[in-house]
């Protein structure tokens, strides 16, 4: 790859050379993410991986695709790019993991008007950090460099990520009954869902949004809204070691009205007391800043809750003291009731 140089393919805009040094770059962050199945080095034309199926009778492969989104604004205008990856894998992590699967291994995709390696590898180490949080391995990728088709200083981001749970063990919501205790994983933010409203509501590319607000703990607005995602993926596996999970929602666009309904069968709905529900100070600012009425909130966002998972009453407190024991802040969000209105909250 030494001698592999175009200058006309340079003259169009693309540099096959920063490809590569972006590659040698990233190897680095790639090496932490590396997990017992991963059998291929990065630069190939695939990315490998041996499954072991010891202790798994029926094997069901779990898939799942997303990207950021317009959360990558923020980061263009912070000039921050090193924690939309973990977001980008969050959103395929804590997909999977809905499911009982455990996350196996992961790619991504980054588009680019400019292939600048130094940038390249900034957001592939969050993308590392975050296979790392859900124990997935970074297999493979691809970086485009498209001029005139992004801006020079843009990019786009997304992957998929596979997981592998028995057939047994799926959790399906068949189990899901009238009384059922319904927890909460807190959320760590906005997490990467509703920006197009947030941008709006916050003006962010003509606002000043760097400056410290005593609201927000004394953290910027770009700050907090480019924390990343919260992975569920580690506390839920160990969860699902000791105790009968019914049904779990990760809790993204369509906030609490589409999500939640989304594991819990026809027939029950999920009753939740709106002072129980504790919501982060950045949704706070988000609705007084933009005017939003409160049902629209709850329909956009995730209000504080990352992840809602469903249990037998008399497991809650186990649910909730095996979360916390591994670090998550869980706690009681509501019940299942017998409703076809999908999400009562009063």
């Amino acid at each position: 790859m030494n001698n592999s140089k175009s200058d006309s393919y340079a003259s169009a805009g693309v540099d096959i050379t920063a490809g590569y040094k972006a590659v040698e770059l990233m190897k680095q962050h790639i090496a932490r993410t590396i997990t017992k199945g991963a059998a291929s080095d990065i630069g190939g034309f695939g990315g490998l991986f041996e499954l072991d199926l010891t202790g798994i009778s029926r094997p069901v492969l779990v898939s799942g695709t997303d990207g950021v989104g317009t959360k990558l604004k923020l980061a263009f205008i912070m000039d921050k790019h090193d924690t939309v990856g973990i977001d980008c894998v969050a959103m395929c992590v804590n997909d999977i993991i809905c499911c009982g699967a455990r996350p196996l291994f992961f790619l991504d995709y980054i588009a680019c008007g400019k292939n600048v390696p130094e940038k390249i590898a900034s957001i592939v180490s969050g993308v590392a950090e975050g296979c790392v949080q859900s124990g997935a391995s970074l297999i493979g990728g691809e970086t485009a460099e498209m001029p005139g088709f992004y801006p020079v200083d843009e990019y786009d981001l997304a992957g998929f990520s596979v997981g592998v749970v028995d057939r047994e063990k799926v959790v399906d919501n068949k189990t899901v009954k009238e009384g059922d205790a319904i927890i909460a994983l807190k959320s760590s933010g906005v997490h990467s869902n509703g920006f197009s409203l947030v941008r709006k509501v916050f003006d962010v590319e003509n606002s000043d949004i760097k400056t410290p607000v005593e609201k927000l703990g004394g953290k910027s607005i770009g700050e907090t809204l480019l924390t990343p995602t919260r992975i569920y993926v580690k506390p839920v596996l160990a969860l699902l070691e000791e105790v009968k999970v019914k049904a779990i929602s990760h809790i993204t666009g369509g906030g609490f009205y589409e999500n939640i309904p989304r594991s819990i069968p026809k027939g029950f709905g999920a009753k939740i007391k709106r002072s129980d529900v504790q919501v982060l100070p950045i949704f706070e600012l988000i609705a007084e800043t933009g005017n939003i009425p409160e049902r629209d909130m709850f329909n956009t966002f995730n209000m504080g809750v990352g992840m809602s998972i469903v249990v037998a009453k008399e497991d809650a407190d186990k649910a909730l003291e095996i979360l916390r024991a591994n670090g998550e802040d869980a706690y009681i969000l509501g019940e299942v009731v017998a409703s076809e209105e999908g999400v009562i909250i009063e």
